[in-house]
C-alpha cells in the first residue's frame, strides 16, 4: 500500500484548498497517511482526515507525548535521542516519518527549517516530496538537488543560510 508522509509549518494552521483537493485524491485512492503530531499543518491535516472519515493513519510522536491525535488512530512513539532537545528532538521523528512514507506532501511557509528539511530528507532516501510553497501558492515538486536548490530560492531571504545549510547532505545525483 501506498504511504504518504503528510507535513508542514506550525504557523500555517489551515489547508490551502489545492493541499485539500491533493488530500482528497490520496484518500480516495485509499493510501496510508503518517501525519506529526504538532499544532499548525499537522493538526490541519489531521482535521480534514477526521473530515473525510479517513482511517488509514498513522500519528507519530516523540517518546511519552501525543500532543494531537484528532482521529485517535494508531501512534507511533519515536524515541527521542539521548540530549536532544528542541529542533533536533523533532527532526528525529521527521526521519522517521520519511522513512516509513513512499512519498511527501507538506504545505511551507517558506520559513520553515523543519518543513524544508522534510523535503531534503525525502529527496536524500530517494523519495520524491510535492510541496505546496505558501508564497508562491503553487506546488513544487521536490526530487533533486536541482528542485532542492529551487525550493530553497522560494524562501524567506532571511533564511537563506539556514535552507543552504539543510543543503549541505548527501544527495542521489539527479534523476
Amino acid at each position: 500500500m501506498t504511504r504518504v508522509f503528510l507535513g508542514g509549518s506550525r504557523e500555517i494552521t489551515r489547508l490551502p484548498p489545492e493541499v485539500r483537493a491533493r488530500l482528497d485524491t490520496i484518500v480516495k485512492k485509499g493510501f496510508e497517511v503518517v501525519v506529526g503530531d504538532a499544532n499548525g499543518v499537522d493538526k490541519a491535516f489531521q482535521r480534514h482526515l477526521v473530515e473525510l472519515g479517513h482511517q488509514a493513519v498513522i500519528v507519530v510522536h516523540m517518546a511519552g507525548q501525543c500532543r494531537n491525535n484528532l482521529g485517535a488512530w494508531p501512534a507511533r512513539e519515536v524515541p527521542a535521542p539521548r540530549g536532544a532537545r528542541g529542533f533536533d528532538h523533532y527532526a528525529t521523528k521527521d526521519r522517521a516519518m520519511a522513512e516509513l512514507a513512499d512519498y511527501g506532501l507538506m504545505v511551507w511557509d517558506g520559513k520553515s527549517r523543519g518543513t524544508f528539511t522534510n523535503a531534503v530528507n525525502l529527496c536524500r532516501i530517494g523519495k520524491i516530496a510535492v510541496v505546496w510553497v505558501a508564497p508562491l501558492s503553487a506546488f513544487q515538486t521536490v526530487r533533486s538537488r536541482r528542485d532542492l536548490e529551487t525550493l530553497a530560492a522560494a524562501g524567506e531571504p532571511a533564511k537563506a543560510a539556514t535552507f543552504a545549510a539543510a543543503l549541505q547532505v548527501e544527495l542521489p545525483r539527479a534523476v
